[in-house]
């Protein structure tokens, strides 16, 4: 079966059918998704001439998973996505797992030019039958490389770069970047309960230098999808560490999630005194996140895959399954700890034009109706110190989505039983997701609530406290609600077109 599989009539051209299977049940309107079937993981985000690359774990015969492809898809602006052929396909080594992409600006690999730097995909092998027969060694790393941006990749002839010769089980997942004080590549990938750190002058020869994590942090599941990084500290101007580690299962409200580790890298060995937990995004469907490498600014911008591994598979889609998380530009700061904060890049709603809503002050509550809020952001600024409140979005039916802030707790939490379907899975509905709070000094908090066609990302506070979760309504939100004792200000709503319609 083709990738890219359309139901075509006579007269439908190329154009229209890409349009018709983007208006499916559920189908995400400005989220990106694929055409067709199975996608978990992104992988190799990486800009370069002007491109954004998103490579993602891909299964082009199915809607749940199975041998693993990099699917590909490309932007000019974070925004607008165009399918592209699939990147990377398995070979006699075994599936194409997860990992990340670089831009050799110096040929230090020696497989482009001077004049034509190489694109270089690292990737996990994952070799089945050794898997299936139950080895201990049948996960190692491989590189590609691509000579015209990425539109085709040649696998290196070596491969294996980094072979599994301490049998380490799920040794995988690799994510490499250039070190400029240690003038080195550094690659960080997994072990099981572990990250590992090595660094090379090539991108082909790796020399082991540390590990981390093996007694730090969460462990209730296999450590995935790490990420190392500097940020610049926005009240202290210091430069920190940041790294990411998913979790599946062992995540605080179940299943899969991405908790992350503030610390300090010498070009060796990262270290932390960081003594509790910290995720990402505390709602059950943000999971293994990575960022982009090579953007022209400092700027750090992830994208993660919105769903999660105790129910992903079983989603009431039909044709595809599952959908990226909105890319999101993170930042560190500092208050009583540090901590990251994480909204959407600004080309989403970029040149959109908003509707301000009329606040009614009725029994502390504010509400409003509109024909779609599946296709919107719905924002409003609420002062500081922040009072109880509740927010209810949904449909006349009763089908609704219930965010609650327990001010005395210093809680957020969001509830999704009544969200619309649940019953595919009993994982789904329960628990309530659960989010402690995290503040950015300032007198007054900005909140933004991204509705599409079958999710929510919910961003308190600036950014400060993030909850992505999938719902699935048998007909379209159209009314909003919230109550507080709080003066509400600036309300609005803001649609966001299919990013679906013109280009494919």
């Amino acid at each position: 079966m083709s990738s890219c599989k359309k139901e075509n009539t006579a007269n439908d051209t190329p154009k229209d059918t890409a349009v018709k299977s983007y208006h499916e049940n559920f189908r995400p309107q400005y989220h990106f998704s694929p055409e067709a079937h199975w996608m978990n993981d992104p992988n190799g985000l990486v800009y370069k001439d002007g491109t954004y690359h998103l490579f993602y774990q891909f299964y082009p015969d199915s809607t749940v998973w199975g041998p693993m492809h990099w699917g590909h898809a490309t932007s000019e602006d974070l925004k607008n996505w165009k399918n592209e052929p699939i990147a990377l396909e398995p070979d006699e080594l075994g599936y194409i797992f997860s990992g990340s992409a670089v831009v050799d600006h110096n040929n230090s690999s020696g497989l482009g030019t001077a004049e034509n730097p190489p694109l270089i995909a690292m990737f996990t092998y994952h070799e089945p039958k050794g898997a299936e027969a139950k080895t201990s060694d049948y996960q190692y790393q491989g590189i590609a490389y691509s000579l015209d941006n990425g539109k085709s990749f040649t696998k290196y002839a070596g491969n294996p770069v980094v072979p599994n010769n301490e049998n380490l089980v799920d040794f995988r997942d690799p994510k490499v970047f250039w070190h400029e004080d240690s003038n080195k590549w550094i690659l960080v990938l997994v072990a099981g309960d572990r990250a590992m750190i090595y660094n090379s002058d090539n991108l082909i020869d790796w020399a082991y230098l540390s590990e981390f994590g093996k007694d730090i942090g969460a462990h209730g599941g296999v450590w995935e999808c790490p990420d190392l990084f500097p940020l610049t500290v926005k009240e202290t101007g210091e430069t920190k560490w940041v790294l990411f580690i998913s979790i599946n299962p062992g995540a605080p409200n179940g299943g899969s999630g991405t908790q992350y580790f503030i610390g300090d890298f010498d070009g060796k060995q990262f270290t932390t005194t960081q003594t509790d937990e910290k995720w990402i995004d505390l709602g059950r469907d943000n999971y293994a996140g990575i960022t982009y490498n090579n953007l022209p600014d400092e700027e750090r911008t992830f994208i993660a895959w919105m769903s999660n591994w105790e129910y992903g598979q079983k989603t009431p889609t039909e044709k595809w399954r599952s959908a990226m998380t909105l890319p999101q530009k993170v930042s560190l700061h500092k208050n009583k700890d540090y901590f990251l904060a994480n909204t959407p890049v600004a080309s989403i709603t970029e040149g959109l034009s908003d509707v301000s809503i009329d606040i009614l002050e009725e029994q502390n509550t504010s509400s409003f109706s509109h024909k779609n809020l599946n296709q919107a952001v719905v924002s409003f600024k609420l002062p500081k110190p922040l009072k109880d409140f509740k927010i209810n979005v949904g449909n006349a039916d009763g089908e609704k989505l219930t965010i609650l802030f327990d001010a005395q707790a210093a809680k957020y939490s969001l509830d999704r039983s009544k969200s619309g379907l649940t019953d595919f899975s009993d994982k789904f509905a329960l628990p309530i997701m659960e989010a402690p709070a995290d503040f950015i000094d300032s007198d007054s908090a900005e909140f933004q609530i991204f509705l599409d066609a079958s999710s929510m990302e919910f961003f308190a506070d600036n950014g400060a406290n993030a909850i992505t979760a999938q719902f699935f309504p048998e007909k379209p939100y159209t009314q909003f609600s919230i109550t507080t004792e709080d003066e509400v200000k600036n309300l609005k709503i803001t649609p966001i077109p299919s990013i679906w319609m013109d280009n494919n």
